[in-house]
Formats: structure tokens, C-alpha cells, sequence
């Protein structure tokens, strides 16, 4: 039994438990682990190089890399919080005087060895197919959205241009430079089952295919989405499609349309949550 330090001791004897705790602690009991583990184990290295120090163990990688992306934390904001919050540092298994504490270039290691391998894909694919083993996700529809992810416009760096992944976006009769995250929500649990990203510029109707299952028979989405083809495609398929109507040049929309409108947006507003995480 792993020994714990007297401030760990302490701090299970509080009184209250944080939003934060009780969230991980949720995601603890809930996120099936071994599953993803075994995806990374074959490519996860047995000794450090030239035969150095061992790895830190797999599952406390992964979870470290869980957190980064659940608090948006830079790799060297990662290694601080583990040092700074308890909360972190346990649902990692690391105690502080005993376990030593990855830095920033061990973090930053992971997580390109996951991109090398693009085993981000396949942890996303398997938290799907668990999900869908466990009646969580169902198909049936999907709701199609996506997002704007800010980057830096400056120039001031040493190639002195900016990132050429990404590109402007016009929302709303304003200008943001950055990416878009693209996202496939299942309709009934607002679980997302598909994601992807590209450039800013690149218009939501061009990945919508992407984003939809092929069993899906209900296609949900925002006026962003909307195509006339796609549209009588999705009819001659025998496919609910329930993307946003938009107005005609010059006309209103018939209250036919804003019934239709109201109706499936109460189920496209299950897709905001998600993006209350993203951003």
C-alpha cells in the first residue's frame, strides 16, 4: 500500500470537496482507461534513452494529457498545476515527496508521441465505441456545428509570419483569425461521436459529410449548413433534414420555416455544450 504524505492526509479530512474533486473524480470512475492504455502501450517506450531512467508509467500520462486538455494547460502550465493543486496530482496517482513529478519536456514528449502515432484518432474512436457499447450514444441523428479557436495574428516571432495553418473567418460582420473545430454531436445523448479541425477559412458545409454517420437519419445543423442539394439529397434518402432555414434574398422566412426553425433548435442547442468546453 502506497504510503501518503501528511498533507495528503490532511487534505482528505476536509469538510468540503471542489467542483473540481468531484468532476474528477466522475471522470476517474468513468472514462474507460484500460481501454486507452492498451491503444498507447505498443508504441509507449519500455525504457528512457540510451537506457536511462525509466518512463513515467503509461496511466499517468495519460491522465496528465487528460488534464491538459480539460484545463486547457500548456505543458508547462501542466507540470505546475501538479505541483500546485493536490486534486491534480492525485487523480494523476503522483504524491508529492514521493512520486517525482514529470516536467515540461515529458509532458510535451507524450503528447508528440501520441501526435507521431495518431493515436489521438484512435483514443477518440475508442471512447465512441465505449460509449455505444454502453447505450450512452445512440444513432439515429446527428447535430452538425462548429466552432472558431482564436490563434495569435502577431508576426513577431522568428520566421516573422504567421502560423500558415491558419486563416481569416468572417462571423457575424467581424473578423477572427485562427481555426475551426468541426464537430458530429449525436442528437439524443448531445454526445460528440466525430470531430476534426481545419484552417478558419474552410466553409462548415464542406466537412458536413465528414461529420455525419452513415445511419444517421436526421441531419441537424445551423444556417451555416445549409445547401438546397444537400438538402434534397437528404429527402430523396428518406433523411430528417433539420438544418436551419435561411431567407431568401429580398424575402422573409414564412412562419412555416420559423415553426420549423424554433422546433429543431431545441435539439441543436445541445451542440453549445460542447463548445462551453472547446472555448
Amino acid at each position: 500500500m502506497d504510503q501518503l504524505s501528511f498533507a495528503s492526509l490532511d487534505y482528505a479530512t476536509k469538510k468540503k470537496r471542489t467542483k473540481r474533486e468531484v468532476f474528477l473524480a466522475e471522470m476517474a470512475a468513468v472514462v474507460p482507461w484500460a481501454k486507452l492504455e492498451a491503444v498507447i502501450e505498443p508504441f509507449y517506450p519500455k525504457t528512457g534513452p540510451l537506457g536511462g531512467r525509466r518512463p513515467f508509467p503509461l496511466p499517468v500520462m495519460l491522465r496528465i494529457y487528460c488534464l491538459q486538455q480539460w484545463y486547457g494547460l500548456s505543458d508547462p502550465g501542466a507540470e505546475e498545476a501538479l505541483y500546485d493543486i493536490h486534486s491534480m496530482r492525485a487523480f494523476a496517482g503522483l504524491e508529492l515527496g514521493r512520486d517525482a513529478i514529470p516536467d515540461e519536456t515529458t509532458i510535451l514528449n507524450f503528447r508528440h508521441l501520441l501526435e507521431r502515432h495518431d493515436l489521438t484518432k484512435a483514443i477518440f474512436a475508442s471512447v465512441a465505441e465505449h460509449l455505444e457499447a454502453r447505450g450512452e450514444m445512440l444513432r439515429g441523428g446527428t447535430i452538425v456545428d462548429a466552432t472558431l479557436i482564436a490563434a495569435s495574428p502577431s508576426t513577431k516571432n522568428k520566421q516573422g509570419k504567421r502560423d500558415p495553418a491558419m486563416r481569416s473567418s468572417k462571423k457575424a460582420n467581424q473578423w477572427y483569425f485562427g481555426m475551426k473545430a468541426h464537430v458530429g454531436v449525436d442528437a439524443k445523448s448531445g454526445l460528440v461521436h466525430t470531430a476534426g479541425v481545419t484552417s478558419g477559412s474552410v466553409h462548415d458545409a464542406k466537412v458536413m459529410d465528414r461529420l455525419i454517420r452513415d445511419d444517421d437519419t436526421a441531419v441537424y445543423g445551423d444556417k451555416g449548413c445549409a445547401s438546397d442539394a444537400k438538402k434534397r439529397a437528404a429527402a430523396a434518402a428518406g433523411v430528417l433534414w433539420a438544418v436551419k432555414e435561411k431567407a431568401k434574398p429580398g424575402r422573409r422566412l414564412t412562419a412555416r420555416q420559423r415553426a420549423l426553425n424554433h422546433r429543431f433548435g431545441k435539439v441543436r442547442a445541445k451542440v453549445e455544450h460542447v463548445f462551453r468546453f472547446v472555448s
